[in-house]
């Protein structure tokens, strides 16, 4: 029998802050069926495929069933995905500009099969048009298993961030990388129980971006405090509460957090949070609104992001947010004209 304190230090549940899945040991699942669904439509609806027959374009995702999970044992990432997809394409013949349509039947995407093993189906309804089938059959299947491909790297990286957390040792091995870079010295007489960690510091950075919208400032701060306009430019459902103390959640649950503070036309402030995060952490997003006449810059401040989550964070709040965004202004100018 192992002595007091001499076990196995796999076994032994350190004090953490998210008290979850001490030293990455414990079998950990997470769902990435929702998340996947988006993504595959992120990658592949607008495909554009050109060639010397016509332009072709995937235009939807008229069909998608399966699912996609992670799991996480002994600080490694095991992946299950299956997926039948149904694309449907729509392209113009270069020559004549006739106009056709057809489908993509991708009938078994797995982790079980290589990406470039997998089968992709092209078909095109009936009359002509064949040389359009033929580009989609050759350039359209080569693009769309780069599409695959991204998918695929977003599930092992984008979504996957925060199921391997820093354990106690690694942490204090980065403090003293610290303190010895910054000539921060100890005296021997501080004990080391004194400098024992408890819990797991996150290193975090803090992003700042601006964005210019064709907008005024009023009409900008509500399409980010009324559910209704949320859920346009998220395409989701949402759960919006603007006032101080209330709730947020956005894209299927993915986005989370609390309102902290609001002055309309002016400045929001969130508790926010991405869900594939350690447990219970969250940034602090500071949204600011400079009134331009006809436009506003967004200054957007967000603190305490995970440091393996930066370049996620970045992107989310580009194309999730601002892109997203800026096509709700134009469809509403759109319908106004």
């Amino acid at each position: 029998m192992a002595k007091w304190g001499q076990g196995d230090p796999r076994w032994i549940v350190e004090e953490r802050a998210d008290a979850t899945n001490v030293n990455n040991w414990h079998w950990t699942e997470r769902d990435a069926t929702s998340w996947s669904k988006n993504k595959l439509k992120e990658v592949l609806v607008g495909l554009v495929v050109e060639g010397e027959a016509g332009r072709c374009e995937i235009s939807d995702l008229k069909h998608v069933e399966g699912e996609a999970s992670c799991n996480s044992r002994k600080g490694k990432l095991i992946f299950f995905y299956e997926w039948n997809l149904r694309l449907g394409w729509r392209g113009t013949v270069k020559e004549s500009g006739e106009k056709h349509k057809g489908s993509v039947e991708i009938p078994n995407l797995s982790e079980e099969n290589e990406v470039d093993d997998t089968e992709i189906n092209v078909s095109k309804k009936k009359g002509e048009g064949d040389v359009l089938k033929d580009l989609m059959r050759t350039e359209g299947t080569t693009k769309v298993r780069e599409a695959l491909r991204d998918y695929l790297k977003a599930l092992k990286t984008e979504f996957t961030l925060g199921m391997i957390l820093p354990t106690k040792a690694t942490v204090s091995q980065e403090l003293a990388t610290e303190r010895k870079l910054s000539g921060n010295t100890m005296q021997d007489s501080v004990s080391p129980q004194s400098l024992d960690i408890v819990g797991v510091k996150i290193p975090t950075v803090k992003i700042l971006m601006r964005e210019v919208f064709n907008s005024p400032a009023d009409e900008l701060y509500s399409i980010f405090t009324t559910k209704e306009l949320v859920q346009k430019f998220s395409k989701c459902s949402a759960v919006i509460e603007a006032e101080k103390g209330g709730k947020l959640q956005m894209f299927d649950g993915c986005i989370s957090g609390e309102y902290t503070e609001l002055v309309p036309s002016q400045r929001i402030v969130l508790k926010w949070r991405c869900r594939s995060w350690p447990d219970e952490h969250y940034a602090t997003v500071a949204l600011n609104f400079k009134d331009m006449a006809a436009q506003t810059e967004l200054q957007l401040e967000c603190k305490g992001v995970p440091v393996s989550n930066e370049d996620s964070t970045r992107q989310c709040w580009k194309k999730q947010y601002f892109e997203e965004i800026h096509i709700l202004l134009q469809q509403s100018k759109d319908t106004v004209e």
